[in-house]
C-alpha cells in the first residue's frame, strides 16, 4: 500500500516516472511515421506519402500503429533506464564539474555513446518484434506471420520457439553500431541546443516549452542523420526470418548486396520521413520529461510546478 508514496518520494522514482512519460509520448506521437519509415527502408514501394495512401486504403488506419504494443509495453523501463544511465555516466567522465553545475558537453557526448550501447540491450529485441509486425501485408508475403501470432508477445513467442535466443536478438551488433554514436550525437545537441536557445537554463532549469521542444526535435534529427544507413541496414537484416528467403548474411553482406541492388540512394530511403519523425518524437520526449520533472521535484535547481506553468502562458 505504501509502495507508490515512497517510490515517487524517491529521485530514483520521480525520475523514472518522468523518463516513462516521456518515451511514452514519443512513441504515441511519431509511430505512424515509423511505420512508414519501415516500409520503405524495407523495399522500393514508393513515397511515404503513395505508402500512407496505400495502407490506409488497403489495411486501414490501425495498420500505422501495428506494431506498437511492443515498444510501448517496454517504453516505461527503457526509457527511464536510458535517462538514468546518461545521468550516471555524464558526470562519470566529467567528474571535476561540481554536482550543482551541468556536465562539460565532452562529458555529455561520452555519456550518450555509453548510454547508447547499454539500452541496445533492451532496445534490439523490442525492434525486432516491431519490424516483423510493421512489415505484414506489404510486397514481402513470406514476411506474412501467422495469423496467431499477430500480437507483440505472440511474435516473440514464436521467434523464440523457431529461432531461439540468439533469434531474438537478431541485429544486436548493428543496433550497437547504430545507437552508440547517435545518442552522443542526441544528448550533446539537446544540451547545446537548449542553451543557445535559452543561454543559462542547463544550470537554471528555467527554459521554456518551446526550448524544450526546438532543442528535443534537433537532438533527434541529428542522431537520425549521423547514424541513417545504419538503420536502413538493421531494418533489412531484422527483417528477415525462417519462413523467408534468407538475403543477407551478416552485415556487410546486407550493406554490400543493397548498394549493388538498390545504388547508394537505398542507404538514405525514408530519410526525410524519419527526420519528420524525429523531431515531433523527441520534441515530445524532452518536454514530456523536462515537465514530468518539474511536477514531481520542487527542490534544487529544478522548476516549481508554478513556474512550468509560466513558461506554457508565455509560449
Amino acid at each position: 500500500m505504501d509502495f507508490w508514496p515512497e517510490f515517487l518520494a524517491s529521485s530514483w522514482g520521480r525520475e523514472f516516472m518522468a523518463g516513462g512519460l516521456g518515451g511514452m509520448a514519443g512513441i504515441i506521437s511519431g509511430y505512424p511515421l515509423d511505420t512508414l519509415r519501415i516500409r520503405q527502408q524495407s523495399s522500393n514501394s514508393g513515397s511515404a506519402l503513395s505508402i500512407l495512401r496505400r495502407v490506409v486504403a488497403t489495411e486501414g488506419p490501425g495498420a500505422l500503429y501495428r506494431g506498437m504494443g511492443a515498444p510501448l509495453a517496454s517504453v516505461t523501463f527503457q526509457n527511464a533506464m536510458v535517462f538514468q544511465i546518461y545521468a550516471i555516466l555524464s558526470r562519470a567522465f566529467d567528474s571535476s564539474v561540481s554536482s550543482t553545475d551541468p556536465p562539460a558537453y565532452k562529458g555529455v557526448a561520452l555519456a550518450g555513446v555509453g548510454t547508447g550501447a547499454l539500452q541496445s540491450i533492451m532496445l534490439s529485441p523490442v525492434e525486432l518484434v516491431k519490424i516483423r509486425l510493421q512489415l505484414q501485408n506489404t510486397s514481402y508475403p513470406t514476411l506474412q506471420l501467422p495469423r496467431a501470432h499477430t500480437g507483440p508477445v505472440g511474435v516473440a513467442k514464436s521467434i523464440l520457439k523457431t529461432e531461439g535466443l540468439r533469434g531474438l536478438y537478431r541485429g544486436f551488433t548493428i543496433t550497437v553500431l547504430r545507437d552508440a554514436p547517435a545518442h552522443g550525437f542526441y544528448f550533446w545537441t539537446y544540451e547545446y541546443m537548449r542553451e543557445q536557445l535559452h543561454p543559462g537554463c542547463r544550470k537554471s532549469g528555467q527554459e521554456s516549452l518551446r526550448t524544450m521542444l526546438i532543442a528535443g526535435g534537433l537532438a533527434g534529427v541529428a542522431s537520425w542523420i549521423c547514424c541513417y544507413p545504419l538503420d536502413v541496414v538493421k531494418t533489412r537484416v531484422q527483417a528477415q526470418s525462417p519462413s523467408s528467403p534468407q538475403k543477407y548474411n551478416g552485415i556487410i553482406d546486407c550493406l554490400q548486396k543493397s548498394v549493388k541492388h538498390d545504388g547508394f540512394g537505398v542507404l538514405w530511403r525514408g530519410l526525410g520521413t524519419a527526420v519528420a519523425r524525429a523531431f515531433v518524437v523527441n520534441g515530445a520526449i524532452f518536454s514530456a520529461y523536462e515537465i514530468a520533472l518539474r511536477c514531481l521535484f520542487n527542490n534544487g535547481n529544478i522548476q516549481t510546478e508554478n513556474t512550468i506553468e509560466n513558461n506554457l502562458d508565455n509560449t
